[in-house]
């Protein structure tokens, strides 16, 4: 019998590559999104079903999960790749902005995880993949809310993994660098505020030079080859960096003084633009 993924977040960016390769390796994929209605290729192909999941909404959690082991007899795999950033000064954001970030970044991924454990841990196997981020371990400015959600995501699957693996579950965390998808664009929150102006010079600076990098990282089927590594490789590994340099950065953040990092940190982003 092939095995089977589950997706969250699979209508574009990096979830829908992750579901376009396990398909093309063979595996049955539950493409889960909230609209899956609105999903035309991944429909298309044969072993893939989208299926609605919103990662705040626990029912649809559930019944994704019943649903897909309905239609492919198992769940082996689950990769929790839903999220979005929230980018600006952090004075600048309101509660409902910071709630919504933690809310699906980090509640919504405790939420899919917590659902599919008794699963797993019934049949003694199972992975679980976070995507968390480079961002998850360094820190870049305008990124605070965001970097917030990834450490979290970082600290709550290494504490995970010691309690799962009696039941023989494995959680995996990959950490994308900056992927050229749409994070950029569509699934990034810009944080403004009337009247508060004073950021804006630094913020201007530092935004753009983000936008610069990301428009020059690698496309997103990188960070999928490398979630199915993690899915497959059978071993207890636990972090899998991956592009734009993600392996370097995270090395020389151990390595060399806080102050240095954060001098090279500056050298890049405060860069001024002719």
């Amino acid at each position: 019998m092939s095995k089977t993924v589950l997706i969250t977040g699979a209508s574009s960016g990096i979830g829908k590559s992750v579901a376009t390769y396990f398909h093309s390796r063979g595996w049955n994929v539950a493409a889960t999104m909230r609209r899956p209605e609105n999903e035309h290729d991944l429909s298309q192909l044969d072993r893939v079903k989208p299926f609605r999941l919103d990662v705040l909404d626990e029912d649809t959690i559930e019944s994704a999960i019943k649903d897909t082991v309905q239609h492919f007899g198992q769940v082996d795999v689950v990769v929790n790749n839903a999220g979005y950033g929230l980018v600006g000064p952090f004075e600048a954001s309101t509660g409902e902005q910071i709630k919504r970030q933690f809310d699906t970044n980090v509640f919504g991924l405790m939420n899919v995880t917590r659902a599919v454990l008794p699963l797993f841990r019934e049949k003694k196997e199972g992975v679980i993949v976070n995507v968390a981020s480079v961002g998850g371990r360094i820190t870049f400015p305008l990124y605070s809310l965001y970097h917030g959600t990834k450490w979290a995501v970082e600290g709550f699957s290494e504490s995970l993994q010691y309690e799962l693996k009696q039941f023989g579950i494995k959680i995996k965390i990959v950490e994308p660098g900056a992927i050229r998808t749409d994070f950029y664009d569509r699934s990034m929150d810009l944080m403004k505020k009337e009247g508060l102006t004073a950021y804006d010079s630094y913020a201007d600076m530092a935004f753009n030079n983000m936008q610069d990098i990301g428009k020059k990282a690698p496309g997103p089927d990188i960070v999928a080859r490398k979630i199915y590594k993690a899915a497959t490789d059978g071993s207890w590994r636990m972090r899998y960096p991956v592009g734009s340099g993600a392996p370097m950065l995270l090395f020389m953040r151990r390595i060399i003084p806080n102050s240095w990092f954060f001098r090279m940190v500056r050298m890049v982003v405060e860069k001024k633009r002719g």
